[in-house]
C-alpha cells in the first residue's frame, strides 16, 4: 500500500535580502495509512513549513513529494486544490468557523465547494456531527458553543469528504485543559476506530503523547522519529 505522504530531500528556502532562511534542509519522511503522527519542534524548527507543504499551502524549493503514491511536486495550483478539497481535512487552532452559520452548515462547507448536492451534504454533515458527539448542537452558531465544541465542529468538517489525511495545526492551542483532553481523545478515537491518518503539529509534549509516533524538527532537520511507547495520559495543568 502506498504511503499517504512521502518526501525525499525536501528543501524550503525563503529568499530574503539579508540572508536566505532555510526552513527545511533536505528531509526524508513517510507517513503510512492509519498512522497518527505528531510533528514537534521549537519556533523556527520547520514543523509548520512542513505541514504547509504537505497540505499544498506552500511549495518546496526542491525535493520530491508524493501524496497517496502520486508525485505532486510539479502539479499546477488548480490540480493541488482539487486534491486538497477531496482528500485532505484541516483542523486549525482558531477553528475557522463562519460566525453567522450554524454548526451543520459549517460542516457542509467542504462538500459545498466540491459540488455535492444539498440532500447528500446535509446527511453527511449530520453524520459527522454525530461522530464527534455534537448532533444536538447542529443548529447552534459558533458563539453558542464552547471552544472545545467549536473545535469538534471543525473536526467534523474535516471528516465529511472522507479524507486520506487530516492535518491538525496546534488544534488545542486555544483550549483549556479539559477541552484539550476531549479534543485529543476524539482524534485518537478517530484514528483507532476508523483508521484515519492524522498529522498533528504541536509544541506541547502532553498533546503529542496522544499520537502513536513523534517526529521532532530542529533547524530544518529531523532530530528524532520515535514510536509512542504507551497509551496517552490526560493533559494536566
Amino acid at each position: 500500500m502506498d504511503s499517504v505522504v512521502a518526501v525525499k530531500a525536501l528543501r524550503r528556502v525563503y529568499p530574503l535580502a539579508e540572508e536566505p532562511v532555510i526552513a527545511l534542509a533536505g528531509i526524508d519522511l513517510t507517513i503510512d495509512p492509519g498512522e497518527f503522527v505528531a510533528v514537534m519542534g521549537p519556533s523556527g524548527s520547520g514543523k509548520s513549513t512542513f505541514m504547509h507543504i504537505v497540505g499544498f499551502l506552500d511549495r518546496p524549493t526542491s525535493g520530491y513529494y508524493a501524496f497517496n503514491g502520486h508525485d505532486v511536486t510539479e502539479l499546477a495550483e488548480d490540480a493541488l486544490a482539487d486534491i486538497r478539497s477531496r482528500e485532505m481535512g484541516f483542523v486549525f487552532q482558531a477553528y475557522n468557523l463562519l460566525p453567522r452559520t450554524s454548526a451543520v452548515e459549517n460542516v457542509e462547507l467542504p462538500m459545498l465547494y466540491a459540488g455535492v448536492g444539498e440532500k447528500q451534504r446535509r446527511s453527511a454533515a449530520l453524520e459527522a456531527l454525530d461522530s464527534v458527539g455534537l448532533l444536538k448542537y447542529a443548529q447552534h452558531h459558533p458563539n453558542q458553543l464552547s471552544g472545545g465544541q467549536q473545535q469538534r465542529v471543525a473536526i467534523a468538517r474535516s471528516l465529511v469528504n472522507d479524507p486520506r489525511l487530516i492535518l491538525a495545526d496546534e488544534p488545542t492551542g486555544a483550549l483549556d485543559v479539559r477541552s484539550t483532553n476531549d479534543v485529543m481523545h476524539l482524534l485518537r478515537k478517530l484514528n483507532d476506530e476508523r483508521g484515519i491518518t492524522i498529522m498533528l503539529v504541536t509544541h506541547e509534549p502532553d498533546v503529542a503523547a496522544y499520537a502513536k509516533r513523534t517526529v521532532t524538527f530542529r533547524d530544518g532537520h529531523i532530530l528524532s522519529d520515535t514510536a509512542a511507547p504507551t497509551e496517552p495520559e490526560a493533559v494536566v495543568s
